[in-house]
């Protein structure tokens, strides 16, 4: 039998290097050859034009040309994979940590100590400042993979990643890779760059009385303008130029590589979208996008506190009577005209997803979001800009951060590596979602490679989920969902506060908790409801709460969705809480843990906030430091030091 099982596995491999051979006979044009987007004029021409395949495919390994051969493909694991009973309490460390070396153990023991430590966590990123002149570039380096750089960060680089990601895959455990690298600069630095890419013009409109409590909530505050200010839990990317962006991107599609190369195309690549272009142009954008929603409403007569948004939609016949009842004169070509923008698909109903592909746009983006307004005499017709002062050189940035948007998406799709869009602060965040939902429009038809995220210590974040799982319900799209609690709270309370406008967060812990588990749910329903074998509805749980991992589970094996159905997944972050990350793992759960990467001088910073972290969270630490302890004295009662971890617990 081994024989045979031997043969089937030499079989399947030389079916893989065929197909392998097969893809990479197309001819694919160059990365040189693909034209250099320098102004206006040649953005919108590439941005119209049909997708290009920007990599050669001769580096695609056999396991993604496999995946896209057959649907229900499988990696080939060298023994079946052994698995353990969940254990929901959480508590069983011996399997917890089996993982780990001793030296891990002891390290991890040191390092969530000293992060208990207030002083410590406070002063961090001016401790590692300090450490770093007195001791030297070798030296510090030395300390630094010795204590917090060797628990938080996964390596320097792709290829040193190797040997982490595949022990972590012996345990069960995926990979989410991330490169870490971080600015540091002051918080006064920070915020002037952020305020002079500010046009003045739309500061001295932000500033205008009269202006309603929801489009405050789009106006650039310079007291705000340190967007890393009270945000532990995510990383920020401070815009410098259109240069640094191409950069970002560059950084991405490396990232993807990575992905690809070293987690046999199971993982994740983690993307920010204020990494790929101004980041004032989305909060532009989504001033305009909220606005888009209240008019309408308005000409709908329609409540949007109690009706999801997708519901709202109507016949183009009945909404030329709408129209013409609040004094528009729809027989005018330029109303005609406006009405073909927002029915593109021409089927006779309006709704705000059809109102323009804000990606694809062939017109202005001003253009593209403006709306006809009551005009006196029967010839008149006026439109609204819902924009705010959208010059040329505005256009142009825009359309260059949809170009490299596009091309990372289409980059992640060709190598087989899902794309996880960050959430932002809440001034970013209606663009970011409309993008990543047109994103899922286009690219999730076969299987869901882009997933929006969805932070649900906001109180909008419930109907905002119905709408876009509707939505893809509607247009037969798979859906993708990561769901947090969120990382800019703080934050988002005090610049509410400050500019006067509703708190858009839940009042405390228990709300937010209350809803996650009411996302979770329904997501769960949806998935069965969709059927679950057809994986038409994904879900990433990306939480350190045990709590919640509970509550997933049970809710799971209530609705009968398996852990091999692959359609909910865990994540957590490398160096905490692998007693609910390696419990999930080896007990079959699909679990991915976010490993981040890069140079020790380059990740600094986010060290500094993983201390922070920790420091805020001392109750999980608690626990963790028990079980760690509990595990080392075990092994030194054992005589098992030199343990050498070594594990079969294969991933789903």
């Amino acid at each position: 039998m081994g024989l045979l099982n031997y043969r089937l596995r030499l079989a399947q491999q030389a079916n893989h290097t065929w197909k392998r051979h097969q893809v990479t006979q197309r001819a694919v044009p160059k990365i040189k050859d693909i034209p250099k987007v320098d102004s206006l004029k040649s953005s919108k021409a590439l941005a119209g034009s049909p997708p290009l395949p920007l990599f050669k495919d001769h580096d695609v390994s056999p396991d993604i040309l496999a995946k896209r051969a057959d649907p229900h493909w499988t990696p080939i694991y060298p023994s079946p994979p052994s698995r353990i009973p969940i254990d929901l309490t959480f508590e069983n460390y011996k399997e917890c940590y089996q993982s780990k070396t001793t030296g891990e153990i002891v390290r991890a023991l040191l390092v969530l100590n000293l992060c208990r430590i207030s002083w410590i966590g406070d002063h961090s990123l001016q401790l590692i400042r300090i450490a770093r002149k007195t001791l030297g570039k070798k030296l510090f380096e030395l300390a630094m993979k010795a204590t917090f750089y060797g628990h938080f960060v996964g390596g320097e680089d792709p290829e040193r990643l190797k040997p982490l990601v595949e022990r972590l895959r012996q345990f069960g455990v995926k990979s989410i890779l991330d490169y870490s690298a971080e600015e540091d600069v002051s918080s006064e630095t920070a915020s002037k760059k952020e305020m002079s890419i500010v046009p003045k013009d739309v500061q001295e409109m932000s500033s205008k009385e009269g202006q309603s409590a929801v489009l405050r909530q789009f106006n650039p505050s310079e007291n705000f303008g340190d967007r890393r200010k009270d945000v532990v839990s995510a990383r920020t990317y401070l815009y410098e130029n259109e240069v640094q962006c191409e950069k970002h991107m560059a950084t991405f599609l490396k990232c993807i590589d990575a992905v690809s190369g070293t987690t046999y195309s199971t993982g994740f690549a983690a993307i920010k979208l204020t990494a790929l272009g101004r980041p004032e142009l989305l909060m532009r954008l989504s001033a305009a996008l909220v606005e888009s929603r209240r008019y309408f409403n308005h000409i709908l007569g329609l409540d949007e506190d109690t009706e999801p948004m997708v519901m709202r939609r109507t016949k183009v016949e009945d909404f030329k009577h709408y129209l013409t009842e609040r004094g528009i004169f729809v027989e005018k070509p330029e109303i005609q005209e406006w009405l073909g923008h927002i029915d593109t698909n021409r089927d006779g109903v309006v709704d705000l997803f059809e109102w323009g592909d804000v990606i694809d746009q062939t017109k202005k983006l001003d253009r593209l979001l403006r709306v006809p307004v009551p005009f006196a005499g029967p010839e008149g017709v006026q439109f609204k800009s819902l924009l705010k002062k959208f010059t040329d050189e505005d256009e142009e940035m825009f359309y260059n951060m949809m170009r490299r948007l596009k091309i990372i998406t289409e980059h992640a799709v060709s190598k087989e590596v899902r794309m996880m869009i960050d959430a932002e602060q809440t001034y970013f965040q209606p663009a970011i979602s409309r993008l990543t939902i047109e994103l899922m429009r286009r690219y999730n038809r076969d299987k869901a490679y882009v997933f929006n995220t969805y932070q649900c210590y906001l109180k909008n974040t419930y109907q905002d989920f119905i709408t876009h799982l509707e939505l893809s319900r509607k247009e037969d799209f798979f859906f993708g969902a990561k769901i947090v609690r969120g990382a800019y709270i703080k934050q988002e309370r005090d610049r509410a506060a400050q500019l006067n406008y509703p708190d858009p967060t839940q009042p405390d812990f228990e709300s937010t908790t209350e809803n996650y588990e009411r996302v979770v749910e329904t997501a769960l329903e949806e998935v069965v409801a969709r059927g679950v074998k057809d994986r038409k509805v994904a879900i990433m749980m990306a939480t350190h709460n045990e709590g919640t991992v509970r509550f997933t589970v049970q809710k799971m094996k209530e609705l009968g969705i398996a852990p091999a159905d692959r359609v909910v997944c865990f994540g957590q972050l490398l160096g905490m809480c692998d007693q609910i990350s390696f419990n999930l793992g080896q007990a079959g759960y699909s679990i991915y843990k976010y490993v981040p990467y890069g140079e020790v001088e380059e990740v600094l910073p986010y060290l500094s906030r993983r201390a922070l972290e920790n420091k805020g969270v001392l109750e999980k630490t608690a626990k963790e430091r028990r079980l760690l302890g509990k595990e080392l004295g075990r092994r030194l009662m054992s005589g098992q030091l030199m343990y050498t971890p070594k594990g079969d617990y294969w991933p789903v």
